[in-house]
C-alpha cells in the first residue's frame, strides 16, 4: 500500500536553492556585508531629529522713518502682489513694523529651495517699479533653513569687563569656525566699538556749521589714495597718499569750516569719543555678564563629532590661553541630548536583541536561535549601507524604526529555520531540507513581507511638515524589512545547510567542552584586566558567566520548555481548536469576537482618552518670553528682568539640584524661534532660558512641575506679556490654541478681536494658559507735520528735513576708522543731552541758500508742527489679507482637542461681522491634516494588502479572512488604551495601527497558506482533484494539523515583536557600554524616548497580543466558516 502511495508534494524556491548550491559565495558575501555595514554605521552622521527641509524664503526690507502702516502700503503690499502669482506656495506671512517689512514665503514640500529663492528674487525685482525710489537698500532675499539654528550656545562669563569678554569670545569664535563641520559661529551679547562724534547744536549754530559740513570734512580727510607709479632709474615706486587716521582722537583736529580766515575745528562744535554703540541687548548667566557664541553646523555633518571637537577646543583654550577664573558653559547642547537619546535607543536595540534571542533559544534551541538571530545584525548592516548611500543620517526616527522592526526581522527567519529543522527531523538531509524547507514557505513569507511593506508604503508619501519629519520611519522600515527577506531567502538556507544539526532535546549534552570554553573566557578576562583593557575583560567575564549559566541552568530550562511545556501547550491548543471548530461553536466564537469589537469601541467612546497631536514630554529647556509694550526702553526692560531673575531663582530653589543653567537675554535674539527670523529691534522683549540636567540625573523629579512653578510666578506681573513654553519633541506645529482672524478693515478687525478675546477669557475655559494676541498696539510716536508750502519758500524739501533730523537722533555713519584688520564706524549725531530732547530737535536750525545764494538758517519748527500720537506696533498679513492671531498654550493635564472643541462651541453662534472671517490653525490644523492623511493611508494600505493577498491565494474569501483579522486586532488597541488609561496620540497611535495592519497579516498568511498545503497533500493522498472538497472531518483535521504545526512560529513572531518593543515601551534603559567598561549599567526607567515613542510601541503591543489569539483561533474559525459557505454555494454536503 505504501508503494502505491503518491510521493508527498514538495516545493523549491529558485533563488534559495541556487544560494545553497553556491554556499561559499554566500558566506563571503555575508562577511562583506558585515564589514561594510559596520563601517557605514560608524560613519553615518548622528543627530536627534532629522533635518526637515521645508522650502521657506524670507524677504526683508528696511525703510527707515516709516510707520508700520506706511511699511505695509509702501513695501509689503507691492511685493506680495508679485509673490501671489508664484506656483507651489503654501503660505505667505508678512509683518510690517517701524522701519522694516518682513515677508516669509513657505513653499510646498518637494520644491527645490534654489528654484524657490530664484522665483522670489524675480518677483521682488518685478515689484521694484512700485517701491519707493529712495530705498537705502534693496529687499534682502534669504533662505530659512532649520539647520541654521544653533546646535549649542557657548557662554563666556566672569568678573571681567564686557570688552574683555568680547575678546575672549572672538578668539573662541575664530577657533570654532575653523572646524569643517561648522557653518558659522556668531557672537551675541557683546558691545560693538564705535567712534562717536557727538555734536552740540548750539555751538554748530553759532559758527554756522551743519551736519553736512562735518560729514564732508571727515570723508575728505580720512582717505588713503593711490597716486600711481613713479619711475626712479630702473625701478618703479608706488605713490600712496596715506590720510587715514591712526588715532580716533586725531578727528578732533579736522577743520570743518573756514570763514573770513576764522578756522572752525571739529573739537569746537563736537566731542569725539572712542566708545561703544548703544546697547541693543544684554545677556547674563548667574547675574554676571555673559557673551554667547551661537554655533551652527553644516547640513549633513555629524553633530556628535562636531560637538566633541568644539568641547576639545574649549578645554584646550581654557587650559592654555584663558584665565582660570573665566567660566565657559555650554547650554542648549543638542549633542548632549542626542548622544543620550541615540545611546538609549541603541541600548534598547541591544536589550531587545537579547530578549528576542533568549526567546528563540527556548523555542528553537541554542543553535537554531543563532541561525534566526543572525538576521537582526545582517539586516541592520544592509540597511546601514543603503541608508548611508542615500545620505540619511542616523537619527532617532531611523533608530526607532529599527526597534519597531526588531521583532519583525526574525519573523521570516523563524518560519524558514523552523521549517527546515522540521524537515531534517523527519529524516531529510541538510541540503535537501534547506531547499524544500524554504520552498514550502518562500511565497508566503514574500507575500507577508510585501503586505507589511504595503502598510508602510503610503506613509512615505506624507507631505507637509509632519510628513517630512515622519517619512524616515516608513523608508527605514521598508529598507530593513526588505533586507530581512533577503537574509531569510539567501543567507539562512546556506547557514542551516552547512551547520544545522538535529539534536535530541530529551538527552543531556556533555558539559566538559562548555566548561573548558568558559575557562578560556575566564583566562582571557584576567589577561585583559591585567593589561588594563577593562571593557574586553568584562566582556570575556560575561561570556564565561553566560556559558556556565547556559550549561547548568539554561539547558535544563530549555529542555523542560521544549519537551514538557511546549508539548502540553500544543496539545492544549489542539484541544481548544478542535472544540472551536465543531458544531455551532465556530459561529459563537466569530460572533463573540465581533461583539467584543463593538464593546471595545463603545468603551473607548465612554472613557474617551485624552487626544494629543504629539506625545507630551518632560522638558529639558523651559523658555520664559517677556514682552513689554512697544516703545519700552531696553534699560527699563533689563531692570525688570534683572529683578525677576532673583524671584525666579527663589521659586526654583527646591529644584536647584536639577538646574543646569539659567541664561537671560534682553533685546536682540529674544523672540520665539518658532516665529521665524526677525530683523527688527526688540528693546521691549526678553527671554530667560532654564536648562535642566539629563533625565537620568533628575532623581525622579518631573520638570513639568518646575515649569508649573514658573507659571505661577509670572502670574504676579500684570501689564507684562509673559509666556512660559517648553522645548517639545517632534516637528514645529504651532500653538495648541490658535485662532486666526482675517479682515481688510484693520480698525474693525482690531475691535472685533479684542471683543472676542475678552468674551473667551470671561468664559474661563479650563486648560487655557492665557489667551494672547499678536496685535501690537500703542507704539508711541512724535509726528512732524511739515507745511510743504512754507518749506519750499525757504528752499527746503521734506527729504532734507527728515535726513537732518535722522542724523541728529539716529546718527549717520560718515566714515570708517581702521585698526589692523578691523574697521569701526564713525557715527555723527547730537550729544545725548540734546539727542532725546524734543524741543532741541524741533528748534534745531537747518541751513539753506536763498535766491541770492546767501546761506541762511531757519528752525525746523518754523516749517513743521509737532503732534503726538500712537500707531500700530505692527501690521501682520497672511495670504495677502490683514490677520490677527489669538493663541494660547494648554496647561499640562488638559486635552488640547477638548479645549479647542469648547472654544469652537462657544464661538459657533458668536456674531461675526461682514468682512471678517476666522480660522482654527496651529497644532489643531496640523492635527486634522495628519488625521485625514493617516485615515487615507490606512485605506490605501488595506487596499494594497488586499490586492497582494488576492494575487497570492487567487481567492476572494481568503483575503477577507485575513483583512477581518486586521480589523479585529484593533480590539486589543482600544481595550489597552482604556484599561491602562493611556492617551490617544494622533501621530504615534495612528502610525502604530497602520504598522499593526502590516504585522498582523503575516501570521495569518503563513497559517492559511500552510493549511492549503496540508489540504492539498491530503487530496493527493486520497487521489482527489485540486478542486475537490475534502470530507468535513478531514477538513477540520487539516486545519487542526496546520494550526498545531504553525503554533511555534506564530507564537515566536508575536513574542519577538512584542519583546523587541518592551524595553522602549516601558523606558527600561541599560547602558551596555558602561556596564562592560565600568560595571555601571546606569539603569533607569522612563526618559524622553519612552515618552515620545511609547504610544506607538504600546499600540503595536496591545494589538499584536490580541491578534495572536485571533490568528490561532479566530482565523481557523473564519477559514472553516468560509469553506462551509463555499460548500453551500456549490451545494456540496459536508
Amino acid at each position: 500500500m505504501a508503494e502505491n502511495q503518491k510521493p508527498q508534494k514538495t516545493r523549491e524556491f529558485g533563488l534559495s536553492s541556487m544560494s545553497v548550491d553556491n554556499s561559499t559565495s554566500v558566506v563571503i558575501l555575508t562577511l562583506i556585508i558585515s564589514v561594510l555595514g559596520l563601517s557605514a554605521y560608524r560613519n553615518m552622521p548622528k543627530e536627534s531629529f532629522p533635518e526637515i527641509v521645508i522650502p521657506t524664503v524670507y524677504v526683508g526690507t528696511p525703510y527707515p522713518g516709516n510707520s508700520p502702516v506706511d511699511m505695509e502700503n509702501l513695501i509689503t503690499r507691492p511685493i506680495e502682489k508679485e509673490l501671489k502669482s508664484l506656483n507651489d506656495i503654501k503660505d505667505i506671512n508678512s509683518t510690517s513694523v517701524q522701519d522694516f517689512s518682513s515677508i516669509v514665503i513657505e513653499f510646498n514640500p518637494g520644491v527645490e529651495i534654489s528654484k524657490a529663492i530664484q522665483e522670489v528674487k524675480d518677483a521682488v525685482d518685478k515689484s521694484k517699479s512700485e517701491l519707493p525710489t529712495d530705498l537705502d537698500q534693496d529687499p534682502n532675499v534669504l533662505e530659512v533653513n532649520t539647520s541654521d539654528f544653533p546646535i549649542m550656545n557657548v557662554n563666556i562669563s566672569g568678573n571681567y569687563s564686557e570688552a574683555e569678554l568680547k575678546k575672549f569670545g572672538e578668539y573662541l569664535e575664530d577657533e570654532i569656525e575653523k572646524l569643517p563641520e561648522i557653518s558659522k559661529a556668531d557672537l551675541a551679547g557683546t558691545v560693538e566699538r564705535e567712534i562717536q562724534i557727538n555734536a552740540d547744536p548750539y555751538k554748530m549754530e553759532s559758527v554756522g556749521v551743519s551736519f553736512g559740513d562735518i560729514a564732508q570734512a571727515i570723508q575728505t580727510e580720512n582717505v588713503t589714495i593711490s597716486g600711481g607709479n613713479i619711475r626712479s632709474g630702473d625701478y618703479q615706486r608706488t605713490l600712496r597718499i596715506d590720510g587715514e587716521f591712526t588715532d580716533p582722537m586725531d578727528l578732533q583736529n579736522i577743520i570743518v569750516k573756514t570763514d573770513n580766515q576764522k578756522i572752525v575745528y571739529l573739537r569746537d562744535v563736537a566731542e569725539v569719543k572712542d566708545t561703544y554703540k548703544e546697547r541693543t541687548s544684554y545677556a547674563r548667566s548667574k547675574n554676571l555678564p555673559v557673551v554667547t557664541i551661537n554655533v551652527v553646523k553644516r547640513s549633513g555633518e555629524n553633530l556628535l563629532y562636531a560637538a566633541d571637537k568644539i568641547k576639545e577646543i574649549i578645554e584646550t583654550t581654557k587650559a592654555n590661553r584663558f584665565p582660570p577664573d573665566l567660566e565657559i558653559t555650554i547650554t542648549n547642547d543638542q549633542s548632549k541630548q542626542t548622544r543620550l537619546q541615540v545611546s538609549d535607543l541603541e541600548n534598547s536595540i541591544i536589550f531587545g536583541v537579547i530578549l528576542v534571542v533568549l526567546v528563540l533559544m527556548f523555542f528553537l534551541g541554542f543553535r537554531n536561535a543563532l541561525f534566526v538571530g543572525i538576521a537582526i545584525p545582517l539586516s541592520m548592516f544592509i540597511s546601514f549601507l543603503v541608508l548611508n548611500a542615500f545620505g540619511i543620517t542616523l537619527n532617532l526616527m531611523v533608530l526607532f524604526s529599527l526597534i519597531l522592526a526588531l521583532g519583525m526581522l526574525v519573523d521570516n527567519g523563524i518560519v524558514v529555520v523552523e521549517n527546515i529543522y522540521r524537515l531534517m527531523s523527519e529524516g531529510k538531509d541538510a541540503v535537501q531540507a534547506a531547499k524544500e524547507g524554504v520552498g514550502e514557505v518562500a511565497w508566503p513569507i514574500i507575500t507577508s513581507t510585501a503586505t507589511t511593506l504595503a502598510a508602510f508604503l503610503p506613509l512615505a508619501f506624507w507631505k507637509d511638515v509632519v510628513g517630512e519629519f515622519m517619512k524616515f520611519l516608513p523608508i527605514t522600515l521598508i529598507i530593513v524589512l526588505s533586507s530581512s527577506l533577503f537574509v531569510a531567502l539567501v543567507i539562512n538556507p546556506v547557514l542551516t545547510a552547512l551547520y544545522m544539526k538535529v539534536e535530541d532535546v530529551t538527552k543531556d549534552k556533555p558539559k566538559q567542552k562548555s566548561i573548558i570554553v568558559a575557562g578560556i573566557f575566564l583566562i582571557l578576562s584576567t589577561i585583559f584586566y591585567l593589561v588594563g583593557i577593562t571593557a574586553f575583560g568584562t566582556l570575556m567575564l560575561v561570556a564565561c558567566v553566560l556559558t556556565l549559566f547556559n550549561v547548568f541552568v539554561l539547558r535544563k530550562a530549555i529542555r523542560w520548555f521544549q519537551t514538557v511545556f511546549l508539548v502540553k501547550l500544543e496539545n492544549m491548543y489542539e484541544s481548544v481548536l478542535e472544540y472551536a471548530l465543531n458544531g455551532k461553536k465556530p459561529y459563537m466564537f466569530f460572533g463573540g469576537t465581533f461583539l467584543l469589537l463593538i464593546f471595545s469601541m463603545v468603551l473607548l467612546g465612554i472613557r474617551a482618552p485624552k487626544v494629543l497631536f504629539f506625545p507630551d514630554n518632560q522638558p529639558q529647556l523651559v523658555n520664559v518670553f517677556i514682552e513689554f509694550p512697544i516703545g519700552t526702553d531696553i534699560e527699563a526692560t533689563n531692570e525688570f528682568v534683572d529683578s525677576m531673575e532673583d524671584e525666579l531663582m527663589v521659586a526654583l530653589d527646591e529644584y536647584k539640584d536639577i538646574l543646569e543653567s539659567v541664561i537671560t537675554q534682553v533685546g536682540e535674539g529674544t523672540g520665539d524661534p518658532k516665529e521665524g527670523p526677525s530683523n527688527q529691534p526688540t528693546p521691549h522683549k526678553a527671554k530667560i532660558t532654564i536648562g535642566f540636567v539629563d533625565y537620568i540625573d533628575r532623581q525622579g523629579i518631573n520638570t513639568n512641575e518646575a515649569m508649573e512653578k514658573i507659571r505661577q510666578l509670572v502670574e504676579k506681573y500684570p501689564g507684562v506679556l509673559l509666556t512660559v513654553d517648553k522645548q517639545r519633541n517632534g516637528p514645529p506645529t504651532g500653538k495648541a490654541v490658535n485662532i486666526e482672524f482675517v479682515g481688510e478693515d484693520y480698525d474693525q478687525l482690531i475691535a472685533y478681536v479684542n471683543k472676542t478675546r475678552e468674551y473667551l477669557v470671561n468664559l474661563n475655559i479650563p486648560g487655557i494658559e492665557e489667551l494672547k494676541s499678536d496685535l501690537s498696539l500703542g507704539s508711541p510716536e512724535v509726528i512732524l507735520d511739515i507745511d510743504r508750502e512754507k518749506a519750499r519758500r525757504f528752499g527746503l524739501s521734506t527729504s532734507e528735513i527728515a535726513n537732518d533730523l535722522r542724523t541728529a537722533l539716529f546718527g549717520l555713519e560718515v566714515s570708517k576708522y581702521k585698526e589692523g584688520e578691523d574697521d569701526y564706524p564713525i557715527q555723527l549725531r547730537l550729544k545725548e543731552g540734546f539727542r532725546y530732547d524734543i524741543n532741541t530737535l524741533v528748534n534745531k536750525k537747518i541751513g539753506f541758500r536763498d535766491k541770492f545764494g546767501t546761506k541762511r538758517e531757519v528752525p525746523i519748527s518754523a516749517v513743521a508742527e509737532v503732534k503726538y500720537g500712537s500707531t500700530y506696533g505692527s501690521v501682520k498679513r497672511k495670504d495677502l489679507e490683514k490677520a490677527i492671531t489669538v493663541y494660547s498654550n494648554v496647561l499640562d493635564g488638559y486635552n488640547p482637542t477638548e479645549v479647542n472643541a469648547q472654544i469652537q462651541a462657544a464661538l459657533q453662534n458668536y456674531e461675526v461681522p461682514d468682512g471678517i472671517s476666522l480660522k482654527y490653525t496651529g497644532e489643531q490644523e496640523e492635527q486634522q491634516k495628519s488625521m485625514d492623511f493617516l485615515v487615507g493611508a490606512l485605506g490605501i494600505a488595506v487596499s494594497l494588502i488586499f490586492l497582494i493577498i488576492v494575487a497570492q491565494f487567487n481567492s476572494v474569501t481568503t483575503p477577507f479572512i485575513i483583512m477581518a483579522s486586521v480589523v479585529l486586532s484593533t480590539i486589543g488597541v482600544f481595550l489597552g488604551l482604556v484599561i491602562f488609561n493611556m492617551d490617544f496620540v494622533v501621530i504615534m497611535t495612528g502610525i502604530g495601527i497602520i504598522s499593526l495592519a502590516g504585522v498582523v497579516v503575516n501570521n495569518a498568511i503563513v497559517l492559511i497558506d500552510y493549511t492549503n498545503l496540508v489540504r492539498e497533500r491530503k487530496r493527493d493522498e486520497l487521489g482527489m482533484g485540486p478542486k475537490d472538497h475534502l470530507p468535513f472531518n478531514l477538513m477540520i483535521a487539516s486545519i487542526v494539523e496546520s494550526g498545531k504545526t504553525r503554533l511555534r512560529p506564530v507564537l515566536l513572531t508575536a513574542i519577538t515583536t512584542v519583546l523587541g518593543l518592551i524595553p522602549l515601551a516601558i523606558g527600561m534603559n541599560i547602558n551596555f557600554g558602561t556596564l562592560l567598561s565600568d560595571f555601571d549599567p546606569q539603569f533607569y526607567v522612563g526618559g524622553d524616548n519612552a515618552a515620545f515613542w511609547g504610544p506607538m510601541a504600546w499600540t503595536v503591543i496591545f494589538g499584536l497580543t490580541f491578534a495572536t489569539f485571533l490568528t490561532l483561533v479566530i482565523v481557523p474559525v473564519m477559514y472553516l466558516l468560509a469553506d462551509k459557505l463555499n460548500m453551500r454555494l456549490k451545494k456540496i454536503k459536508a
